[in-house]
This record gives C-alpha cells, structure tokens and sequence, in this order.
C-alpha cells in the first residue's frame, strides 16, 4: 500500500527582507544584488527613498537616527551601509523590542557609527541573513530546525578578523533570522484567519 506524501508548508515572503519590494519587481533580487540594484547608479540615496524601500515613515527612521541605533547619514545621504541596518533592524522590528535589537546588532558589530570594532560590513550582515532565509524558505527545507547547518554553511567563506567573531556572527544571525520569521509565521496566521473567515461567511 502506498503511503501519500505530506505537502510542507513554505514560510515565505514576496518581499525582499526588511522591504516593501516585491522580489518579481527586482527579478528575485535580494540581499547584496538588491543593495547593488538600488546604488548602481549612485552613492547614496535621500531619506523619501529609504522610506520607499522600506515602508518605514520618516519620524520613525529619525527617531532610530536620534537613538543611535543608526549611523548619521552623510549630509542628506544614505549609504549602502546605512541602508542594510535600516533593513536588519525593520526585519526584527514586528517581534522584538527596539532595544533588544540594538543588542543584537551591537554584540556582531560594536558600536554604531565606528567601524574600527566592526566585524563585517552591514552589508555583507545583511546578505548572509538574507542566503540564510531563501535557504530556509526553500519547499525542502525544515525550516527553523536546520537553522544552525544553514548558518554554518553561509559563513563558512567568513575570516575572523578577531578570535570569536565567526560564533558571534552565527548566534547574531540566528537570532536576526528566527526574529524574521517569528514575523512571518505571524503574517503567515493572519493570512489564514482571514481565508478562513471569509470562507464562513460565504457558507449558507
């Protein structure tokens, strides 16, 4: 007798991670090609093209500025660099206190604005977080449960530049990773209340 084979449910966005855009739009660009994408042309970007990206109001992003939990821009302008924490703090912003991502983000790289005690660039953060969660998101995967081989195996590539750096680099990612898709899982549920809704009130 043969035995049916049970359908996985992918946990996934259409989104790029942290963003508003639409991965089609970008065709599937996400991590360090999306931040390539968007500075291609130029070095920086104005505060109305953050807020495009990200979906984030302006009071919101200057008040993360006026906190230092991020970096000045320079002049009117944001850099590449600017732009990954933006989306690594808006990829954890819907579960978990401001503060404790500051945490997160601080025990990878130091203080904000000084790169002399970073470990990796934000950029580079945010690309292995993004490889992390398309792996994840993957129809085969095991989701969270494969969680540390996933990481392992993105920074593997990784060089210390001081002893320890590559664990703090996998437990920050981890956490940044579970923190995204604790979202959505979320998202994931309301989808469902709704389609489910709707299906009673159509029942007679």
């Amino acid at each position: 007798m043969e035995t049916g084979t049970k359908t996985r449910t992918t946990i996934s966005s259409r989104y790029i991670p942290g963003t508003v855009v639409d991965r089609s739009k970008m065709n599937g660009a996400a991590g360090e090609s999306f931040l390539d994408k968007v500075f291609y042309i130029t070095g920086g970007i104005m505060l109305t093209q953050v807020r495009e990206i990200t979906g984030i109001d302006g009071t919101t992003l200057q008040n993360w500025l006026k906190r230092g939990w991020v970096a000045s821009p320079k002049g009117k302008y944001y850099t590449k660099e600017h732009l990954a924490r933006i989306l690594l703090i808006a990829m954890m912003r819907d579960t978990m206190q401001l503060a404790r991502i500051s945490q997160v983000l601080s025990y990878i790289n130091g203080r904000v604005g000084d790169e002399t005690d970073d470990i990796i660039p934000e950029s580079v953060l945010y690309d292995y977080v993004c490889r992390v969660v398309d792996v994840l998101a993957d129809g085969d995967s095991a989701g969270l449960n494969q969680l540390e081989e996933v990481v392992e195996a993105v920074v593997e590539s990784y060089e210390e530049r001081v002893a320890g750096a590559k664990k703090r680099l996998s437990r920050g990612i981890a956490v940044i990773v579970t923190a995204y898709y604790s979202t959505l899982v979320k998202n994931h549920a309301e989808n469902m209340i709704d389609q489910y809704i709707g299906t009673m009130k159509t029942r007679k």
